[in-house]
């Protein structure tokens, strides 16, 4: 009888902050066919674009004149997912056929003026000032008496969905805990109920002394790859110190944090020299007026490339009905990346 390994045989692995599994199939990464290219973009970008409805002092699609700024500009979405109107509606009873409405606010955070720079390319007080506003932002409209979420996130290169290159994320905030986050809070609460310790702390104290999956780490924050990781280069930020949200930092935190932040997107664009795509965003305590002493800071990135800058991962099939499969295991992908250079290959 074989003996099991998880470097070469399929299994699931559990992941405790959603409550979800992912199938894990090593073995696959031998298949011969090494998945759909997708096309590079090679066009070098100018500084500044007087088309980009983003870039400093030019007009945007609804006629409004951005300013001209100098680091991060923050005005409210021109196209917003949602609307900060207070809606009145009939009460809905219906078991099958549930609605309510939902208010918030959607604001765009641009984190340069210029146009041609990306994270892992900017200065460190640039990705400093980011943080600063980003956590202005968690402050402000998650004081308001309608707003129980704030999610601070980045959509970077096409692939992802981002329709404009000039550097920049968003933040929606609403009056409801989303999904994703109220699947992460109800097993955070579990945890903390239980334990009376911190979910993630005590995954992190683990992840330290084993070392597989460490990607790097500063006196603040790690980088890791997490045992449950579904995209092949998926990793998260973990603050060391058990704190709930981006208030919580001191200013010595949150230059760790913008260090962390720029050392992952460089390796990231080191791994396959190219300005590497990625969905990313911060998961922390909801606004919702309650203490929250189970949320743990953290920082999510996902991004799609699989073996090349050309080939990516994509959820179909067995993924979209059954559940979230991987080829390449946690640790391998980590193994690679901690292994990258510190430098950005444009500048060695």
């Amino acid at each position: 009888m074989k003996t099991f390994d998880s470097n070469e045989h399929p299994h699931r692995r559990y992941n405790p902050l959603t409550g979800e599994w992912i199938l894990v199939s090593p073995h696959r990464s031998k298949r011969p066919w090494q998945g759909q290219k997708e096309a590079v973009s090679g066009n070098t970008l100018p500084a500044y674009d007087p088309e980009c409805y983003l870039c400093a002092g030019n007009v945007r699609s609804n006629g409004e004149q951005n300013a001209d700024y100098k680091d991060v500009y923050i005005f409210d979405n021109d196209f917003p997912a949602l609307l900060n109107d207070e809606m009145p509606s009939e009460i809905n009873t219906d078991p099958l056929f549930r609605y309510r409405p939902e208010r918030g606010i959607n604001r765009v955070v641009c984190f340069s003026p210029e146009h041609n720079l990306t994270i892992p390319e900017m200065e460190l007080d640039a990705i400093e000032k980011i943080v600063s506003a980003w956590t202005q932002q968690y402050l402000d409209l998650g004081g308001k008496d309608f707003i129980n979420h704030v999610q601070i996130f980045e959509n970077k290169g096409a692939v992802m969905g981002c329709s404009n290159p000039h550097p920049h994320g968003q933040i929606w905030a609403q009056s409801s805990i989303p999904t994703q986050v109220e699947k992460t809070q109800k097993n955070l609460e579990r945890y903390y109920q239980k334990n009376k310790s911190s979910l993630l702390l005590d995954y992190l104290e683990q992840e330290l002394k084993r070392k597989e999956r460490i990607v790097l780490e500063n006196e603040h924050f790690v980088v890791l790859v997490p045992f449950w990781a579904i995209w092949p280069y998926e990793t998260m930020i973990i603050s060391k110190r058990h704190f709930g949200s981006l208030i919580s930092m001191s200013n010595e935190e949150k230059s760790a944090f913008a260090a962390a932040m720029k050392s992952i997107t460089v390796k990231y664009d080191n791994l396959f020299e190219t300005s590497f795509p990625y969905s990313s965003g911060i998961h922390q305590a909801p606004t919702d007026k309650a203490a929250h002493p189970e949320w743990h800071f953290h920082m999510h990135f996902y991004p799609p490339l699989l073996r090349s800058a050309s080939v990516k991962k994509f959820m179909v099939g067995y993924e979209m009905l059954g559940e979230a499969q991987r080829d390449i295991t946690p640790e391998k992908s980590a193994e690679i990346l901690r292994q990258l250079p510190d430098t950005h290959y444009k500048k060695r």
